[in-house]
Parts: structure tokens; sequence; C-alpha cells
């Protein structure tokens, strides 16, 4: 058993009051023998007298180890853990004990996302290369090995090589811009125009696209004239991918695509609704992840980088806006987003 100077003396102290005690009860119990009531409040007294003196060099005591233990504890925990409180306890020191293991916990949670979240990404952009890579090998290929002799079949060999590449290119550069975009490296040329004048002539751009389909396009706008101040051009990528993305979603049959402009305060509220399929409850967290795709098969098929509502995404929060999407499953998908008014 290791010696304590300190609680040696400690004992020697509480002994001496306990002799102490002890002495005085008997000095006086000649005087409180004839009193019964006298003896009990004596003894009474002289027990509370114990109990406090007890108390208070005991809690000295612990007060005292358990600061140097602690202070042994300072040199192996992280500095981190302990901060620069002298006079910490076990009670703050097992708080801080439990925050730092949560902390560590929610860290660990959120790297085992993040390596998640790498893998998907990866599989996914090696996917999305893959598939147009291949076409191009197959193509050149088949061309070498003879093919190319055949004009008709060359020149559509090459015409499918040629949008194989576009694709190629359109991925490499829609992630060139959102990988900009998170850097901050691309500014915007805020102006003011008309949001209704520039979303007409999106419509007009999408509107072969939407005949494929037999689909409706049509703009419901509360005033005939809606100055916003935003990057014009951005703006209008904002407005072709979500049409564009309407336009995949819409319904077959008696498709519509609907964009409604209404000023709302300070702002002008953009909506871009149709009436398609929407969107499983599910997915809609995911919709704003890179090339994360709600029906896979179709739109890999349909072509584009799957990398539309990302980019959305990012202009919006470059203009400090959000965009929202609401959506009911077999029945159709609004997405909204907010713009500064003009003058």
């Amino acid at each position: 058993m290791k010696f304590h100077q300190l609680t040696f003396y400690a004992s020697l102290f509480l002994t001496g009051v306990m002799m102490l005690v002890a002495f005085v009860f008997d000095f006086s119990k000649t005087s409180i023998l004839n009193m019964k009531t006298g003896m009990a409040a004596t003894f009474l007294a002289s027990i509370l007298l114990m109990i406090v003196i007890n108390y208070f060099v005991l809690d000295f005591l612990f007060n005292f180890y358990g600061k140097k233990q602690i202070s042994r504890i300072r040199t192996i925990l992280p500095q981190e853990m302990m901060g620069q409180e002298e006079g910490m306890n076990f009670t703050q020191l097992g708080e801080r004990v439990s925050e730092m293991s949560q902390k560590t916990a929610t860290e660990l949670d959120t790297m085992k996302e993040m390596e998640t979240y790498r893998k998907e990404y990866i599989g996914n952009i090696s996917h999305e290369l893959k598939t147009p890579l291949f076409t191009i090998q197959g193509y050149v290929e088949t061309l070498m090995d003879g093919a190319v002799e055949n004009l008709a079949v060359r020149d559509k060999y090459l015409s499918r090589i040629d949008t194989s590449v576009e694709r190629l290119l359109d991925i490499v550069k829609d992630l060139d811009m959102i990988n900009q975009f998170e850097s901050g490296e691309i500014d915007l040329t805020i102006t003011e125009f008309d949001i209704n004048i520039l979303v007409r002539e999106m419509i007009d751009l999408l509107d072969l696209e939407a005949q494929k389909i037999n689909a409706k396009m049509q703009l419901q706008a509360a005033q005939q004239q809606i100055f916003v101040k935003a990057d014009r051009q951005r703006i209008s990528q904002v407005l072709v991918n979500l049409i564009s993305n309407a336009i995949h979603y819409a319904n077959r049959d008696n498709a519509l695509i609907q964009v409604i402009i209404k000023p709302i305060n300070h702002k002008v509220l953009i909506e871009i609704k149709d009436n398609g399929m929407g969107i499983k409850p599910e997915a809609l967290p995911r919709i704003f992840e890179r090339f994360y795709r709600v029906e896979s098969s179709r739109n890999r098929r349909d072509g584009g980088s799957g990398l539309g509502l990302a980019i959305v995404k990012h202009i919006l929060e470059a203009h400090h806006e959000n965009i929202e999407v609401h959506s009911v499953y077999l029945e159709g998908t609004t997405f909204s987003f907010t713009l500064e008014k003009g003058e």
C-alpha cells in the first residue's frame, strides 16, 4: 500500500478531534448526568460535529488527490480535450470526454459518408465516361477492319462517333463548371433584364425537343414585364436544364410544362412545373447530386451529362438563392427558385 503523507496528517487530525470530543464529553458528564435531555442533546451535537468535520476533511482529500490525478491525465489526453482550465474536476473531465467521444463519432460517421459518396461518385463518372468511350472504340475498330470502304457505313459511324465525342465534351465541361463554382473561380455578371423575355427564348430553343413527345409549353407571367437582377447567361443555363428536365419527365400523353413567374415582395418567384411521373420521396434528397438519376437507364439512353441539376444548384447558390422541389409521385414535379427583383 502506497503511503500518502497528507492522508496520514488528516487521520491524525481526525483522531485528535475525536479524542477532544471524547474528553469534553467525559469532562462534562458529571454536570449533565442528572439531565437526560441535556445528555442526549450533547451526544447529538457531538455526532453532528464529527460528521461536519469528517465531511470537510474527506472533501478536501478527494479534491486534492482528484486534481493530482487530473494533472497526470493532462499529460496523456489531447490538449484540445483538456483545454486551458486548471481547476477541472472529475465531473467536468467526464463531460469533456463524453463531448469529445461524441464529436469523434460524428466525424467518423461523416468520413464514412464521404467515403461512400467518393466511391459512388467515382463509379458514376467512370460509367458515364465508359459508355461513349466504348462506343467510339467499337466504331473505330469496325472502320479499321474495312468498313471505311463502305461510304454509307463510314458516314453513319463517323456521325455516331461525333455524337459520343460531343457527349464526352459535355461531361468534361459540366464537371469543370461545377469545380469552378465550388472553388469560387466563376464571377457573375449581374445585370437587370426582363425574365419573361429570357423564358420565352428558352422555350423557343427547346420547342423542337418538346415536339418530339407532343408536349406543350406555357409561360404564365403575372405581369407583362418582370425585371430581375442576375447573371443572364447563368440563369439561362438554369432555365434550359430545368425545362429540358421537365420535358424528359413529362407525361407522354397530354404532356404539359408550365413556367410560372410572379413577383413576391422584393423577389421574383420562378416555377417550372410538369405533369409527369413525379419523383419518389426517397429520391428527392439526392436529385441535386452529381450524376444521380431518378431513372438511370432512360436518361443514359437519352444522353446528357447527368450534372444538370447539380449545375442549377451551384448557379443559384452563387446568386445567394436556393432551389426547391415539390413532387408527388405519378402526378408531377415543380422546381422553384427566386431572383432579386429589378427596378
